[in-house]
């Protein structure tokens, strides 16, 4: 079976901002969407990097936001962030890391245990035989996730020449 060889991430129209759909899923417990709170998902809403909790709150000290946003805070809004369907969290090698999932197509990952990073793709091929599998055992799938682990090339590379290095 030939691969397509775009593997690029498409667009998904979404009904409501973010912040929107954050507020909404507070409302619904019964909780306010706090100065604090807004400021986080404004921040992790403006840019589609993966981060963990500690770059976010870095990021955040550079910026007005996080004179008002605390440690706690930081975590306690990505766990609801997560609840709300907004964000995807992933543990790699024992980190947890965030990313984008409201008003981002499926896709999946490349992750290189050398420079930890995540590279995105979609892949039809791939959703055809999460499909296939879940069909064969009469399951009604919502969702997969797929993370390949390994080395960039990048890695590869430093890691040859180090190597060549190493036995001069």
């Amino acid at each position: 079976m030939p691969l397509d060889p775009d593997f690029s991430l498409g667009t998904v129209a979404v009904a409501l901002s973010p912040a929107e759909r954050f507020a909404e899923f507070l409302r619904t417990r019964g909780k306010r969407i706090t100065k604090q709170r807004r400021a986080i998902v404004d921040h992790v809403a403006g840019r589609h990097e993966h981060f963990d909790a500690e770059q976010l709150l870095a990021d955040l000290r550079t910026t007005r936001a996080g004179a008002v946003a605390s440690r706690p805070t930081v975590y306690r809004t990505l766990s609801e962030m997560v609840d709300a369907g907004l964000l995807n969290k992933m543990v790699l090698d024992g980190r947890a890391v965030y990313e984008h999932d409201y008003g981002y197509p499926r896709h999946d990952h490349l992750y290189c245990s050398g420079c930890r990073r995540l590279i995105e793709f979609s892949s039809a091929e791939v959703a055809k035989i999460c499909d296939a599998v879940a069909a064969s055992h009469q399951f009604r799938a919502r969702s997969h996730r797929l993370i390949v682990s390994g080395l960039c090339v990048d890695c590869r590379t430093s890691k040859r020449r180090t190597r060549h290095q190493d036995r001069v």
